[in-house]
């Protein structure tokens, strides 16, 4: 079995190769909004979601067509949803990834547009027939991932977010908000292998409650990179949250307390996994990886 770093640089490579292919290089008067769309997908990143797709499909031998086509559809997702977060009317952002975000390197209208670009086009892949044959699994991708990223996911989370920053929040509110705004779309990524596959109850139960853990423990360690981590390290501003006076697990359990907690939610995320034996290895490996990164 590879290591985790390696497999995850296998995914990436090979999900950035569909990406390009799903976003052919443009041409035509809409070229601008399709050159910012492939500028905010194919700009580096670590693919973790598209991982968690790929890891998943594995479990259930799923076709590699239909879990690549399934795990860039979830990257383009991710990629709008940043490419929207960093607009100045949200966190007012001018790096990513350790280049310039997309509204600072095409404009602000653009950004809206290829962001809007992306979350549509990450519904058309998952619709179409090349994702799998039977139409009642693509209905129920597309029903997941709009349940995941909708008001009641992503989109709902962001809005507490953003009222969090004249909210006093306590752990349980600060949960909730990253479970919207991180974890459905992180639980989608989980289970989207099990959907593919056709798999039982169990096993979809085992995946949601690993990817709940694993959320909540990205999340964490996410807040510890923004406190202790530097820009040039993790490619985007740091602090953004402590400035705008928004309550973080780190600001409320403090850094030990935190990294303690992200250490036994990792632990947790793993043990969800006993139902698939060895074949869960990469998956495991993940929850470690997550909260023990720099970056």
């Amino acid at each position: 079995m590879p290591s985790i770093d390696a497999a995850l640089n296998e995914v990436a490579t090979t999900i950035t190769r569909t990406l390009e292919q799903l976003l052919p290089a443009p041409e035509g008067a809409e070229r601008r909004v399709l050159e910012a769309m492939r500028y905010a997908c194919l700009g580096g990143g670590k693919r973790i979601r598209p991982f968690l797709v790929m890891m998943g499909s594995r479990l259930f031998d799923v076709n590699d067509i239909s879990a690549r086509r399934a795990a860039a559809a979830i990257e383009m997702m991710h990629c709008y949803s940043l490419v929207h977060d960093d607009l100045p009317a949200m966190d007012d952002s001018d790096l990513r990834r350790g280049r310039p975000t997309v509204h600072k390197e095409f404009d602000e209208a653009v950004a809206i547009l290829a962001g809007d670009g992306l979350l549509t086009l990450a519904f058309e892949v998952l619709a179409d027939p090349e994702t799998h044959p039977n139409p009642a699994v693509r209905a129920e991708l597309v029903l997941a991932l709009a349940k995941a990223a909708g008001a009641a996911g992503m989109v709902g989370g962001q809005m507490i977010d953003l009222e969090a920053e004249k909210a006093s929040l306590d752990i349980g509110a600060i949960t909730r908000l990253q479970r919207l705004k991180t974890g459905e779309i992180i639980a989608f990524a989980c289970v989207a292998g099990a959907i593919l596959g056709q798999a039982s109850e169990q096993a979809r139960h085992a995946l949601l409650a690993y990817a709940h853990d694993l959320g909540l423990a990205f999340q964490i360690a996410d807040d510890l990179l923004d406190t202790e981590g530097t820009a040039a390290t993790i490619g985007k501003p740091v602090g953004a949250d402590s400035a705008a006076g928004k309550a973080t697990f780190v600001a409320l359990l403090g850094v030990e307390r935190a990294r303690e907690q992200a250490q036994l939610l990792a632990r947790q995320a793993a043990a969800h996994l006993d139902l698939f034996d060895e074949k869960a290895d990469l998956l495991r490996e993940m929850a470690g990886f997550v909260v023990n990164r720099k970056h």
